[in-house]
């Protein structure tokens, strides 16, 4: 057996355990755990950013988004919350891909909004977009397009309604980040999957867990500014990683 093989069952075998053994888990996900299912991420080799540094146009996608499918590691991180080990989930994509997967809308929190739901300026609550909102009548309905006087309004305080994805320049929804601190603060193992952690302040969460114990496990095929102080690191696919770790855990 290689070492470098050995190294990464033992790496797969100390994350099992961890998790197994966990009183509360976090999982802190990126654009990297959506491109198995064709979404191209911004920093991969392949990224958004890196194809546009190269000056080469964005990677094109064979679908649209919302065609695309939960992948493997969407369906082993909603599976860990049936399973009672997953306290919460904390996301920068706005794919809906998690909630198509099954994850609860209480055990979410999307930094930077979901693509498919509308959110009101002012109680913070949210809303399916389809069936909501027409865009062909009202148009884009982002934080700066103009407010048409017959759009909808929130149905619980009659607040104005915008899409929840969070633009360039846009301020992160305050609610979905404090409580995202809140849980990165209780958690005992921090799992952050397909994320670079250069964002901020969505970057400075598995700080705030390991400044209150937890440890740290990161899978993400580029390095990331917490490489130094990790606990556990994966460089492989994030997918074959946590379909590992889960057989692992099955077997405890």
């Amino acid at each position: 057996m290689s070492k470098q093989k050995s190294s990464l069952e033992h790496r797969i075998n100390t994350a099992a355990k961890w998790i197994a053994q966990s009183k509360y888990l976090v999982f802190f996900t990126g654009a990297g755990i959506s491109t198995d299912s064709g979404i191209p991420d911004y920093r991969g080799p392949n990224g958004v950013w890196t194809r546009r540094d190269k000056g080469l146009p964005p990677p094109r996608m064979e679908k649209k988004i919302s065609q695309m499918e939960p992948n493997d590691g969407h369906r082993i991180i909603k599976e860990l919350q049936d399973m009672g080990l997953l306290k919460f989930l904390i996301s920068q994509n706005i794919d809906n891909l998690h909630l198509k997967s099954g994850i609860h809308m209480k055990n979410i929190a999307e930094l930077h909004g979901n693509r498919m739901l509308m959110r009101c300026l002012n109680c913070h609550k949210q809303f399916p977009k389809k069936g909501f909102w027409n865009v062909d009548k009202w148009g884009d309905p982002s934080r700066k397009s103009p407010v048409h006087p017959n759009q909808p309004k929130c149905p619980e305080c009659n607040g104005r309604i915008i899409n929840s994805v969070v633009n360039f320049g846009d301020p992160m929804p305050r609610n979905e980040l404090e409580t995202s601190f809140y849980h990165s603060s209780l958690s005992d193992v921090f799992v952050v999957v397909g994320s670079s952690l250069v964002v901020t302040p969505a970057a400075l969460l598995p700080k705030e867990a390991t400044n209150h114990g937890s440890k740290l496990i990161i899978i993400n095929q580029m390095e990331t500014p917490y490489d130094n102080i990790t606990d556990l690191r994966f460089f492989e696919n994030a997918s074959e990683i946590l379909k590992e770790i889960l057989k692992k855990i099955k077997k405890f």
